[in-house]
């Protein structure tokens, strides 16, 4: 018995994959991104202003850390 092929429909081009990503799975890693990347960034004045120092703590340790 030979196994049936499905056509392909003519909506699949020839030229590449073609996916939809839905728009939080670009917002959501941007805004990841960019908050991290503000904690990073604003470590050094939030230390120096806040005295409590534990967002400033925690990226020197991660910095730290990756250093290695």
């Amino acid at each position: 018995m030979s196994a049936h092929t499905h056509p392909r429909s003519p909506q699949q081009g020839a030229g590449g994959v073609d996916f939809k990503l839905p728009w939080w799975g670009v917002a959501l890693p941007a805004i990841a991104f960019f908050a991290l990347l503000a904690l990073v960034i604003g470590s050094g004045d939030a230390h120096a202003v806040s005295g409590d120092g534990t967002v400033g703590h925690l990226v020197d340790r991660i910095q730290h850390s990756l250093s290695r």
